[in-house]
């Protein structure tokens, strides 16, 4: 595996302002490493994903935030993207085509709202190959006003996020 530095300074934008901040490599056996702001999040490795959820949870009137990883072998990037869009349409009222970007990595993003007001729940989807025939499927979760916030964070934690291979 190749060498990750354990921890590293990086400066970020938020609602315009530079922020300077060290982040954490989170090393897991799920085929990709991550860095994350050990200050305010946590990574959680669930049975069939890594969750990075809020260090501090949020109140039970906030709607969910969190973002999930998860690697589904032998379900190719196409399906995979057919089926997320299928699954937002059944929860969110606003679902966007997918569209291929390269920020904050290669992969095609499905976005999805329910409604205007501030706590209303929105979802980034990010599909991309795990280089072996399979994919990976982030969802980033939180609600309109955590955009800047939140939203903001999980794109920088996505800009870190490298492929590794696994040992075989």
């Amino acid at each position: 595996k190749q060498y990750f530095e354990p921890e590293k300074k990086v400066i970020e934008e938020y609602e315009g302002m530079p922020e300077e901040k060290d982040i954490v490599l989170q090393d897991t056996e799920s085929g990709f490493v991550i860095y994350i702001d050990e200050e305010r999040y946590k990574l959680v490795q669930e049975e069939n994903q890594d969750v990075i959820v809020p260090k501090v949870p949020l109140e039970d009137r906030y709607p969910e935030v969190s973002m999930s990883i998860k690697q589904l072998k032998g379900i190719l990037p196409e399906q995979a993207i057919a089926e997320q869009q299928q699954l937002l349409a059944e929860k969110y009222a606003k679902v966007e085509a997918p569209v291929k970007v390269t920020e904050p990595l290669e992969a095609t993003l499905i976005s999805a709202k329910d409604g205007q007001s501030w706590d209303s729940p929105v979802v980034k989807v990010y599909v991309l190959s795990n280089g072996h025939g399979g994919s990976f499927v982030i969802t980033g979760k939180y609600f309109l006003e955590a955009a800047e916030g939140h939203g903001a964070r999980f794109y920088y934690m996505l800009k870190q996020f490298t492929l590794v291979d696994q040992k075989q």
